[in-house]
């Protein structure tokens, strides 16, 4: 495992199972919650990925980068998908409960924002940070309202892998030899292609941490009448996400609000209102072939479904900031560092927002000598 300075890695035993986490060297355990920051990666990833955005953090926070079940250090346990990312937040539960933490400021990623919508759900935070994050309505099947286009979820969950991906994954290809390397899925679908970073080799050691055992990356699938002939399976990682088992619009309806941050790119490939991983998109572009037509197989609105239902729980009595970064891909993290840490730091109470409309200012020149 690549650590980059000041980074220290250790795994600890839950009442679930043994849990690969990231700390900062110097970090103090009696941090109190307000305090305390939790960051939870994405799908094909996992806490190697937040490593630059650790180190700019204030050295007065403590912080904690999460491997979910089956990536990164993790035990390499199956995940019931019918339980949505319920294994997934309940083995965060078990972790900050192993490491003392009642609750925290949570920030996830992508899948990951989904995992901290549903820890939300069932235990208090004192923020929620949501980059990049999958809708409150799971990925891909459904209309602008959440509804499921069919019963079974057709076109949605582990059947939907690319095999090729999958294997080069458990080969550990760290090459760029082909669309379906890791390496090439990072330039294509994670970051924009303005993104020059120096640490792309580590990007793509966290990807392939992935777990493909059987009940984890990507998961089962079955066979369907729909278009595109398979649906969702009931293990794996993919079919968490599927709407039958997967919905967080709940959160509007909590009786006690968290703020909430969200973090999102225009040039995002994977989590759109247009997104090159939604079949019914691809299908709509004569990519996959057979399409039934935008009446019964729609691209899911990705991104307009969260600004709804965050609207709605602004329109509920909840806080909700947005940061959108245009022309910045899947991963603002890595892109504009410092836009997410400042805005991390003001939803969770670190600095003082800005007063809107902003006061009149005056200039006060001092001299060198002053």
């Amino acid at each position: 495992m690549t650590l980059l300075d000041g980074i220290i890695s250790r795994v600890i035993d839950t009442d679930r199972l043994a849990v690969g986490i990231l700390e900062r060297e110097g970090d103090d355990a009696a941090t109190p919650a307000e305090r305390t920051v939790v960051l939870i990666h994405g799908n094909v990833s996992s806490s190697l990925f937040w490593q630059e955005f650790m180190q700019d953090l204030p050295a007065d926070l403590r912080v904690i980068a999460i491997d979910l079940r089956g990536f990164g250090t993790s035990e390499h346990a199956p995940v019931d998908a019918t339980r949505g990312v319920r294994d997934f937040s309940d083995d965060v539960h078990a972790a900050l409960t192993a490491l003392g933490i009642p609750t925290a400021h949570l920030v996830g990623w992508s899948m990951g924002g989904g995992v901290v919508m549903q820890y939300a759900l069932d235990h208090p935070v004192l923020s929620l940070t949501l980059q990049a994050p999958v809708s409150p309505y799971g990925f891909g099947g459904t209309r602008r309202d959440g509804s499921r286009l069919t019963d079974d979820d057709a076109g949605v969950g582990g059947g939907g892998a690319n095999p090729d991906f999958v294997q080069r994954l458990a080969d550990h290809d760290t090459t760029d030899e082909a669309p379906t390397s890791p390496r090439s899925v990072f330039r294509s679908g994670y970051v924009s292609a303005d993104y020059d970073g120096v640490n792309e080799d580590l990007w793509v050691e966290s990807m392939l941490t992935t777990s493909t055992a059987e009940g984890n990356y990507p998961g089962d699938g079955v066979a369907s009448e729909n278009w595109p002939g398979f649906a969702a399976g009931t293990t794996g990682v993919l079919n968490t996400m599927a709407p039958r088992y997967f919905d967080t619009s709940g959160i509007v309806e909590l009786p006690v609000k968290p703020p909430i941050l969200w973090v999102h790119g225009t040039a995002d490939a994977i989590v759109s209102d247009t997104s090159f991983y939604d079949l019914n998109h691809l299908g709509a572009l004569g990519i996959i072939p057979g399409w039934p037509g935008e009446e019964i197989a729609p691209a899911q609105e990705m991104v307009s479904q969260t600004r709804d239902v965050l609207d709605a729980y602004r329109a509920a009595g909840g806080e909700v900031a947005e940061l959108e970064l245009e022309g910045v891909g899947h991963a603002p993290h890595l892109e504009r560092p410092g836009a997410v840490r400042q805005a991390l730091l003001a939803v969770i109470g670190y600095i003082g927002q800005p007063a809107f409309p902003a006061p009149p200012t005056e200039a006060i020149i001092l001299s060198s000598s002053d």
